[in-house]
């Protein structure tokens, strides 16, 4: 990898230009009529879109939740030609673990932000010092402020995961622990089959099969189980659309994002429906309207709608020419072939209400040391459940300080 070793300041500054053509474009917008009676089941309905964007356009504030996010301490590093953003936050414990955690779609660095404090000083809100951590927040590059991206392939996890080790030894971090959700959980795990003697463990919410794979079988499950696999089925029946065209047309799907605020809101509020707590009414019952409204914003003023649904079509291309590939492997390979491979750090999952993960089925090999099941919380569980999460987080690495 070629680059530079340079660590440089970051502050978001969005300029005023923008935020006035955001509002405008809004007032703009050209609404399809209301089919009645229909509803979540054909997409976001326009009567909640609407009061949703109004709000965004005459209520809601950028500039006080741009200044929440700059008063954490933030960074840019090119790695790759890449520039990486992330917010990185020392811990006044003098014997911290360093933890970097790492978003997924649509997701961004707001995810964490509620967990930053009690993560690194958790005795200031009333946890143990002995849990404290250095914490780094990455900008997945094409997503927020890792932009703009100027060549194919930072779609590949593994290209990521070599960045974000370099990110880490540039910031002196030698040993280290990771997390994430969604594509982050992918991030954590390369992490630790790129650099098993730096990462100590690895943390992930929300694990899921194959979504292009065959329905799962229900025969055999626990209650629990079959709820969470008739969900997942649900899902692949009809929930898939997205990333059918993130992950085959993403110029085209791109245009829109990019072009009009209201799609981008749509397609991203659309997930905080399917994929929050299901005891969840509306997407802003289960996140605080303003912190969605902010992720949702960073993907406007950044015009990442296209180059995060980029990184997913490559992602999903290495993904497919990878399980096609585990498919065609023999069961009479020679196991002396991996007897040198070091040995992968200890991974620990955090199951949240909405999550269709069932630990057989993501777990084959019993390797999970860690497992935890909730019963609130779902996909983004650090803005949903950011308490369930930052405990469980605690709880696993406890051992691998």
């Amino acid at each position: 990898m070629t680059h530079t070793t340079d660590i440089r300041p970051y502050r978001i500054d969005i300029p005023q230009a923008d935020l006035d053509d955001l509002r405008d474009r809004l007032a703009r917008t050209r609404w399809p009529a209301v089919i009645k009676g229909t509803g979540w089941e054909r997409g976001v309905p326009v009567d909640y879109l609407k009061e949703l964007a109004e709000y965004w356009r005459t209520e809601f504030d950028w500039r006080a939740q741009e200044a929440k996010l700059n008063e954490f301490p933030q960074f840019v590093t090119t790695v790759d030609g890449q520039d990486i953003h992330f917010l990185h936050v020392r811990s006044p414990e003098p014997n911290a673990l360093p933890l970097i955690l790492t978003h997924g779609w649509p997701s961004s660095i707001v995810e964490f932000t509620a967990m930053i404090g009690p993560l690194t000083d958790p005795a200031a809100y009333g946890g143990d010092p002995a849990d404290a951590f250095h914490v780094v927040v990455p900008s997945i590059p094409g997503y927020g402020f890792s932009t703009p991206v100027r060549e194919a392939g930072w779609g590949n996890l593994f290209r990521v995961a070599q960045a974000f080790a370099e990110m880490m030894r540039r910031l002196g971090y030698e040993r280290y622990a990771a997390q994430g959700g969604d594509v982050g959980a992918g991030v954590a795990g390369m992490l630790a089959m790129l650099e098993p003697e730096r990462v100590v463990a690895t943390h992930v919410n929300g694990p899921t099969p194959y979504p292009f794979g065959p329905p799962l079988e229900l025969d055999g499950l626990s209650d629990d189980e079959r709820a969470r696999a008739e969900r997942f089925n649900e899902f692949k029946d009809d929930g898939l659309g997205y990333l059918h065209l993130q992950s085959t047309r993403p110029q085209t799907v791109g245009y829109g994002l990019t072009d009009s605020p209201v799609q981008q809101l749509a397609w991203i509020v659309e997930k905080f429906k399917e994929w929050t707590d299901p005891a969840a009414e509306l997407p802003d019952d289960a996140v605080d309207r303003d912190r969605l409204l902010t992720n949702v914003s960073i993907y406007w003023f950044t015009g990442t709608g296209v180059t995060a649904a980029h990184s997913t079509y490559e992602g999903m291309q290495a993904f497919r020419q990878f399980i096609e590939e585990s498919a065609g492997l023999g069961n009479d390979d020679d196991p002396s072939a991996h007897e040198d491979a070091p040995a992968l750090p200890p991974g620990g999952v955090a199951v949240f209400a909405a999550d269709n993960s069932i630990r057989h089925l993501v777990d084959p090999m019993g390797s999970v040391v860690h497992w935890s099941e909730f019963d609130r919380g779902g996909h983004f569980a650090g803005m949903e459940t950011p308490d369930l999460l930052t405990g469980d987080v605690r709880q696993f690495f406890r051992a691998y300080r």
